[in-house]
Formats: C-alpha cells, sequence, structure tokens
C-alpha cells in the first residue's frame, strides 16, 4: 500500500493542445487504483524546473529534461524521476544522485515494440518501400525495376548494443535464418552464447554486415560511435539503421555515403537534431527510409511504458527501491534512504 500523501506530478508532454492524453492508456489508473494523488503538470516545457516539481514526491515524464536547475532551491525535490522510455541522455544523473533522486526508466514496457519497430524498419528498408510508395502516388510504375530490393533470408545482421531490445530483436529475426554478430563490450559473453551472437569489435561488424543497426544508448563512449572510417569499412550493398538515439550516427558522414554509394541505404528513426529542418539532405534522399522518433509508438509501448513506470511509482511510494534504476550510485545516498524509509512506515500504518 502507497504511503498517504503521496503526490505524483504527470508531464503534461503526454497531453496534446486539447489536453487528450494521445499515448492512450499509459496506466495511470493504477495510481488512482493505490489511492495515490497524482495530476498533470502545469505547464509544457522541455526543462523541469524546481517549480514545476517542488513537493511533489515522484514525476512521471517522457519528453522534459531534468537538470541541476530541477532542484535549485527546491525544498522538497521529488525522490523518483520515472522516464516512460529506456533513453536517459537529457537526464542529468550526477545531479539527481547528488540531491537523493532514483531515476528509472522503463526497458520492460520498450523491449518488444522497439524490437518489433526495428524489425519493421530493416525490411521497409531493404524492400524500398518508403520509396516505392511514393511511385504509386507519384504515377511513377515504369521506375519499379529500378528498385529491386534485398532479401533478409541468409544475410549477416549487425547489432550495435546488444541489450536487452537487441537480444528481443534477435530473437525475431531468427526465422530468416539470419547470422548475428555484435558490438558491445558489456554484454557477458555467455549471454551472446545463448543467443547464438558472435561477439565482435565495432569495425568487425562494420565491416561484415548486410545490415547494421544501433540499438546502443547514447553515452560519451558511443558519441559519433558510427563515423565517416567506420561507415567507410561497410559493403556498398549494405544498409544502416538507427532505433537508438541520432547522435549515435555521425550524420553528415552518412548522408555522404547515402550520395556517394558509400552503403545502400538507410532506415532512421532518429537524428542528431530533432526534427529535422526543412531542406535537410537527408529529406532529398531516395535511399533512405525515415520516421519522426516514433516508429515503436503503439498501444503496446504506452501500457508497457506506462505500467513499468507506474509500478516503479508505486515501489517507492512503498519505500522500496524500484526496478530499473540507471543512477545506481544514488543507494549509497543517506538522503534517499532516509526519505524511502519515511515513506515505508508512512505506508506501514496506512496498511
Amino acid at each position: 500500500m502507497a504511503a498517504p500523501g503521496f503526490t505524483v506530478g504527470v508531464g503534461r508532454d503526454f497531453l496534446d493542445s486539447a489536453g487528450r492524453n494521445v499515448w492512450g492508456d499509459i496506466r495511470l489508473g493504477e495510481l488512482d487504483a493505490a489511492g495515490i494523488d497524482w495530476h498533470y503538470l502545469p505547464r509544457a516545457t522541455d526543462e523541469l524546473l524546481a517549480a514545476d516539481v517542488d513537493g511533489l514526491d515522484a514525476v512521471l515524464f517522457a519528453g522534459p529534461a531534468v537538470t541541476e536547475r530541477t532542484f535549485a532551491g527546491a525544498d522538497r525535490p521529488p525522490v523518483l524521476f520515472a522516464r516512460f522510455g529506456v533513453g536517459y541522455d537529457a537526464v542529468d544523473l550526477d545531479a539527481c544522485t547528488r540531491h537523493g533522486a532514483l531515476v528509472t526508466i522503463t526497458p520492460d514496457g520498450a523491449r518488444r515494440p522497439v524490437a518489433t519497430a526495428a524489425l519493421a524498419l530493416l525490411l521497409a528498408v531493404l524492400h524500398n518501400l518508403a520509396l516505392k510508395d511514393r511511385l504509386v502516388r507519384e504515377n511513377r510504375w515504369a521506375e519499379r525495376d529500378q528498385w529491386m530490393g534485398l532479401g533478409l533470408t541468409g544475410r549477416r545482421v549487425g547489432l550495435l548494443g546488444l541489450g536487452n531490445t537487441a537480444r528481443d530483436l534477435v530473437g525475431l529475426v531468427r526465422p530468416f535464418d539470419v547470422d548475428v554478430v555484435a558490438h558491445d563490450p558489456y554484454c557477458p559473453p555467455e549471454v551472446a552464447a545463448e543467443l547464438d551472437v558472435r561477439l565482435a569489435d565495432a569495425d568487425t561488424v562494420m565491416a561484415e554486415a548486410d545490415a547494421v543497426i544501433v540499438m546502443c544508448a547514447l553515452t560519451e563512449e558511443t558519441r559519433h560511435l558510427v563515423d565517416a572510417r567506420r561507415l567507410s569499412l561497410m559493403k556498398p550493398t549494405a544498409v544502416l539503421l538507427n532505433v537508438a538515439r541520432g547522435p549515435v550516427v555521425d550524420e553528415g558522414a552518412l548522408i555522404d555515403a547515402l550520395r556517394t554509394g558509400g552503403i545502400r541505404a538507410a532506415g532512421l528513426d532518429v537524428f542528431e537534431r530533432e526534427p529535422l529542418a526543412a531542406g535537410h539532405p537527408l529529406l532529398s534522399l531516395d535511399n533512405v527510409t525515415l520516421s519522426p522518433h516514433a516508429l515503436a509508438w503503439t498501444d503496446e509501448m504506452s501500457t508497457g511504458n506506462g505500467g513499468s513506470a507506474v509500478r516503479a511509482v508505486l515501489e517507492v511510494a512503498a519505500g522500496r527501491v524500484p526496478p530499473y534504476v540507471v543512477n545506481r550510485e544514488v543507494l549509497d545516498s543517506a538522503q534517499l534512504a532516509i526519505r524511502l524509509g519515511r515513506l515505508a512506515a508512512r505506508a506501514e500504518v496506512r496498511t
């Protein structure tokens, strides 16, 4: 049972201009069922400030950044920032840790939707789906023989990142009899072996794969992991997909490779700067399939991510450490221990 008086703020980025939750069912009813007071934050913002969150116990959000200014001057900042999604590059984890605040993500909710989105994008790129759609709409049927696709069966798929979502994708592509090679310095070899995935360095993945799929988190280590040099290692018949974060790929180098035939095609759900500016070079290339950082947005994603974030809130409201904490150092915080202890005591009194 939740602690009495536990209050949650939900980001207004879930709402459209008419105040409707565009994500549909994100499991907020489970907060009601637990007797937790929640409300949408009073303003839409790209950065959560102290005035937005002071006095709240938890914030469930998707888009806004969490920075030092989120805590500056706050008398009682939230103990939990529950992000709806798996990326946390807009969250200052060090600031959250310094202030005794947990940050959670929702890999259990995003895993299958992102994996299926990656498979959908892979097939669309290999089959030239977006271009063939335009041929029909523009009455260019005579050009269809210029856009013969590639079959996935028997190809080699390369993964940059072999986390939970990539592991799910491995299972989805197995019926195509593909060989899978992956670069992930943090993946235990026994996990890769169980999946029948060969681990290799990034250069090997780029050079050997027929399709390279970026599925790693954005960190200083992975920023521009796919640069001009690594793109030059790819087969000219190979394709590159990015369903992770835009800055993992050097966009300018990718455009050059697409223009010069260095690689066959690309599929991008994410970009270095979003949204793309009018006249951006990617918009004029026929050999690239684009999606507005929303390919995995489905009802499955809504309920999965929402349910996971709500479960994190319920755990903290009961004074417990939730799953999927990304700033693990905060677990040693005396400030956090005190707040969780108080919440646990209040929850015990209520039961």
